[in-house]
């Protein structure tokens, strides 16, 4: 059993760092220390704690049920102790800080461009890493993969926040709204339909494409249409709004997209958008935290550059529909 008051509760940032990243090389450059003093303090703390705490894993590690079980205390513990003891610390003009976001290719499309300018401008020596979001529920992402922020569209997620918040429950999550849009059917531009407005006799007798981050071959679309007792036939199934831009200009198969992303297909000029015959609620693009990663220093900066820029890009969208 381990001894608390002989342990050096730096190789807890170790610890902390390897299980985030699944990767020693890259958890000891996050705390700015050798290959060979990460590999000596990880032995260090597995005689410690008697444990092997993480195995080899192709061009990584994966943690051992003890360190899985362990570090969702350890990280608290961190971060209660980073924000007593430097809550105001962060200055973007000389942080090296790191930040890890998930959003999808065409959020990313989008965002990062004027984002990764103000970082340049503001903060030259933060990093930021960017995951593909497959999920509409990315809070045990920001949880295990303590994620910063997940950006997308999360619609049960924020009535679940929501019902949580007027029942007076713990809020474990943040979030907040960067845009609002519709969503749209998207064809080429030569496509026999493209020529008039699109009933919904022509939509469900066409061919269709569907974006899902999941994989699922239903989407939303498919329950609205249920629900007027129509179906439509979905020949190809995607989880990429750029690779459905592409795919879509070369073929006659219809999407359906947040009109706000076409742009960020690539293929705006080759692509017809017509009004959905049918009715679905707004998209929502949102910006949601983990209120203990919230503690990090940097992290209100980031989330309000990440706003700054949302608002940013999808005004000029808005004037370029208008």
């Amino acid at each position: 059993m381990a001894n608390f008051r002989t342990l050096d509760l730096n190789l807890l940032r170790l610890f902390d760092e390897l299980m985030a990243e699944r990767n020693l090389t890259r958890a000891a450059d996050n705390l700015s220390m050798t290959q060979p003093a990460a590999s000596n303090a990880l032995k260090r703390l597995r005689d410690a704690l008697g444990d092997p705490l993480v195995n080899r894993s192709g061009y990584g590690v994966e943690p051992t049920p003890y360190a899985t079980a362990l570090w969702p205390a350890i990280r608290a513990a961190l971060d209660q102790l980073r924000s007593a003891v430097a809550p105001d610390a962060f200055d973007p003009a000389t942080a090296q800080s790191s930040f890890l976001l998930t959003m999808a290719d065409s959020t990313a499309t989008m965002l990062i461009p004027p984002l990764l300018k103000v970082i340049e401008r503001e903060a030259p020596r933060i990093n930021l890493r960017v995951l593909p979001l497959t999920t509409r529920d990315p809070r045990d992402w920001l949880e295990a993969k303590r994620i910063d922020v997940a950006i997308g569209y999360f619609p049960a997620v924020i009535a679940g926040l929501a019902l949580q918040q007027m029942e007076g429950s713990s809020q474990e999550f943040g979030h907040s709204r960067l845009y609002t849009g519709e969503y749209v059917c998207v064809m080429r531009r030569g496509h026999p339909l493209a020529a008039s407005e699109l009933t919904l006799d022509a939509y469900c007798e066409a061919n269709h494409l569907l974006v899902s981050f999941s994989g699922r071959p239903i989407g939303f679309v498919d329950e609205a249409l249920s629900d007027l007792k129509r179906k439509r036939r979905v020949m190809l199934t995607v989880n990429q709004y750029v690779t459905a831009g592409q795919v879509v200009a070369r073929s006659d198969l219809l999407t359906v997209v947040p009109r706000h992303f076409v742009a960020a297909t690539g293929f705006q000029r080759a692509l017809a958008v017509r009004r959905l015959p049918f009715e679905l609620p707004p998209v929502h693009v949102d910006i949601l935290w983990q209120r203990r990663q919230a503690q990090r220093p940097g992290h209100r900066w980031l989330r309000e550059r990440i706003e700054e820029a949302a608002a940013r890009v999808f005004s000029q969208t808005a004037a370029g529909q208008a």
